[in-house]
């Protein structure tokens, strides 16, 4: 697998597909960088939660107060009381999915005859030790995920090392810090739903986008950009397999207790008084007790999705048609790059056009951003760098709409701008050369270039 350009497209000769990889090396040998990263994750996150406090002199250990909330609906779901999913002390807002991934745990903590309640933790839970590293191991679905995919893209194994230990510390946000490993199941799910694409696996991928959506409706945003480049005739079963799982779990929960699941789920209210209200927040009607409803003013995000997935299969239709590509082959690296970074642009269309924030908001852009950002060494550094600043950055108290919307926004465009940017040539040819050749014909990429 060479680490040059598409070189058959900038022949005029048809792209052939990237080769797969060498499956023959054992699973913990392939994966050896992401299983690496969630231990790290498992034991550096878990000692900031339980050690970490003490710097800031507190006695009590850090915990997500939204994790033990999800986890009473997974128990309301492992008990079959599904009409309890939706109501105090839960707080769900999200699809069921977001509590059928933590019901093993549950499981595991009734045998064991361990308590669980929502709010009010002790100040240090011995439950936090089998719930912490659930959290992670599950969430890291997406780090075992982005190495799929960066093998696929035929990455080096420095450059898959270091794009899982960004990855790794991004995901320290979202799930020790604040209890949401649903968002990166959804994501792992979503990324793996790609790979499959790639591949031209459209059953495999529906089921998985499917599951994703599930999971964390935010996946609905990526669903109109793959259903471009899709063939018609795949269509309707890609569709119908990605609306399933959601469907039937949704349904039953509706079943159960009509008005607080439909509340929940269209509405989303959210606490401008408590989280980071942004300039958006005159567009979310108030719904008392000092909340709003998110989920009208992300039909916008919806929209400008929608307008994403037009100019993207105008760009992949007419790619594949001036290359003679079969509708059904594979994509090569170019097109699955540029997919990528698409994905994680409209993604990224949450945060610009939420009416309030939290900060793990930003890691599904990241996580994806970073597999197109790590195509060379300058891209891989910059995007790197970007992404955990902007982690970081993300945990500020800042509570003007703009002073602290408009630092994550704008630092989620610099990380689309490394991901996607940077015109680079190709080692293989000369410079003067490399200007003479005509760039490829096709590419969903802003700026194509060797993947070196």
């Amino acid at each position: 697998m060479h680490s040059g350009s598409d070189t058959s497209s900038r022949s005029g000769r048809p792209a052939q597909p990237q080769r797969r990889p060498d499956r023959r090396a054992p699973w913990p040998a392939r994966r050896l960088f992401p299983i690496l990263g969630t231990v790290g994750l498992i034991v550096f996150g878990m000692a900031g939660t339980i050690w970490g406090p003490r710097y800031y002199g507190k006695s009590g250990w850090s915990l997500p107060d939204d994790l033990w909330a999800t986890m009473v609906a997974a128990q309301r779901l492992l008990h079959l009381h599904l009409g309890g999913l939706y109501t105090s002390p839960t707080n769900l807002v999200s699809f069921p999915g977001a509590a059928v991934i933590l019901v093993p745990v549950v499981a595991l903590m009734d045998a064991a005859g361990l308590t669980l309640r929502a709010g009010a933790q002790a100040p240090r839970p011995g439950e936090w030790l089998l719930i912490g590293p659930y959290a992670v191991a599950i969430s890291a679905v997406a780090l075992f995920a982005s190495d799929a995919l960066a093998e696929r893209l035929g990455f080096s194994l420095p450059k898959r090392f270091l794009l899982a230990a960004a990855s790794a510390t991004a995901l320290w946000n979202v799930t020790l810090r604040w209890g949401h490993p649903e968002d990166a199941v959804a994501t792992g799910l979503l990324l793996y739903g790609i790979l499959a694409l790639s591949r031209s696996r459209t059953a495999p991928a529906g089921w998985l986008i499917g599951a994703a959506v599930a999971v964390q409706p935010l996946v609905l945003l990526a669903v109109p950009l793959l259903a471009a480049v899709l063939e018609p005739r795949r269509l309707v079963g890609f569709l119908a397999r990605a609306a399933a799982p959601s469907v039937v779990l949704l349904g039953a929960a509706a079943a159960a207790n009509w008005n607080p699941t439909i509340t929940a789920v269209t509405k989303q209210p959210n606490w401008p008084q408590v989280d980071h209200p942004t300039p958006w927040l005159f567009l979310a009607p108030h719904l008392g007790n000092g909340t709003v409803a998110a989920g009208p003013s992300r039909t916008l995000a919806v929209v400008v999705a929608c307008l994403c997935a037009l100019f993207v299969a105008i760009r992949w239709r007419s790619g594949r048609r001036d290359r003679a590509a079969a509708p059904a082959a594979e994509w090569t690296r170019e097109e699955l790059t540029g997919v990528l970074w698409w994905t994680a642009v409209v993604l990224a269309l949450r945060c610009v056009f939420e009416p309030v924030m939290v900060s793990y908001y930003v890691w599904p852009t990241l996580a994806v951003a970073l597999i197109p950002g790590s195509r060379n060494w300058p891209r891989l550094l910059a995007t790197g760098t970007a992404a955990v600043t902007l982690t970081w950055v993300a945990q500020a108290s800042w509570r003007n709409p703009w002073g602290w919307w408009g630092p994550v926004t704008g630092g989620l465009a610099l990380v689309l701008l490394f991901a996607g940017t940077w015109p680079a040539r190709s080692r293989k040819q000369p410079r003067a050369r490399a200007r003479a050749q005509p760039g490829p014909v096709i590419t969903m990429d802003p700026a194509p270039e060797a993947l070196s």
